[in-house]
């Protein structure tokens, strides 16, 4: 009997170092998964994130939403059958009302709440853009399991911020800069977090489980992981194509 072929994974990326681990991610599981030189069919498509960053700074989320609904026809005119978009901030553009994406895309929040609630979490840090931190899309995906949630404080915020777009981003990884993070971590535990999801796609390049006080989720590689999963049947499929989760 023929054995099925796994599902085509689409990768929409919007930061190139987050995009980057992400795919890397997706061939280590499938070999993992499949064995050696194995891995579901990967197409990966995304502009520079340059012109979007004036999008971000004065919220015209509809244009960022199109920008990243047409990579995600591109992705559908290779043969993708769902996507992943391995940038936090940008499902706040995706849960925009809109017309549906082309193909399904899996939740990045979504995975990072399942595993937390998964592992028995309470409290969740959140450490991401100014955009992820202060925004819903991670307070509604951790509220949907009634989990905790707490950010930083506002100049802690700015900090995080700053190393993400100034160095992070350009594949700048500072050891001042993990001393920064860890502290801020480190507070985030004596606020009673019993975890802390690292949901800047970069991040997790920075700090790892050795350095941190808390546990890490780890968002690129679980939803990197999530994918080779759907892809090889071990998961549903998902259904949702942008708008209110």
């Amino acid at each position: 009997m023929t054995k099925p072929q796994p599902l085509h994974i689409g990768i929409l990326a919007h930061s190139a170092e987050g995009a980057t681990l992400s795919f890397r991610t997706v061939w280590q599981e499938g070999v993992r998964k499949m064995g050696a030189h194995e891995h579901p069919r990967i197409t990966m498509s995304g502009g520079a994130m340059a012109p979007t960053l004036e999008l971000w700074e004065r919220g015209d989320l509809a244009a960022l939403r199109q920008i990243f609904w047409d990579d995600a026809k591109r992705l559908a005119a290779a043969g993708a059958d769902f996507f992943i978009l391995p940038d936090n901030t940008a499902h706040i553009a995706l849960e925009e009302p809109g017309p549906d994406f082309p193909i399904p895309c899996l939740h990045i929040a979504e995975v990072v709440a399942a595993q937390a609630a998964a592992d028995g979490r309470r409290h969740i840090g959140v450490l991401g853009t100014n955009w992820t931190m202060e925004g819903a899309v991670y307070k509604d995906a951790l509220a949907r399991r009634t989990l905790e949630r707490s950010i930083p404080t506002p100049v802690d915020r700015e900090t995080i911020h700053t190393a993400i777009f100034d160095e992070l981003c350009l594949g700048d990884f500072r050891a001042e800069t993990r001393a920064e993070f860890v502290r801020i971590i480190g507070d985030l535990q004596r606020k009673g977090c019993d975890a802390v999801a690292l949901v800047c796609t970069e991040i997790p390049l920075l700090i790892t489980e050795d350095v941190s006080p808390l546990p890490i989720i780890d968002s690129t590689r679980l939803q990197a992981k999530a994918a080779v999963a759907v892809a090889l049947g071990d998961a549903a499929m998902p259904a949702w194509r942008g708008g209110v989760f």
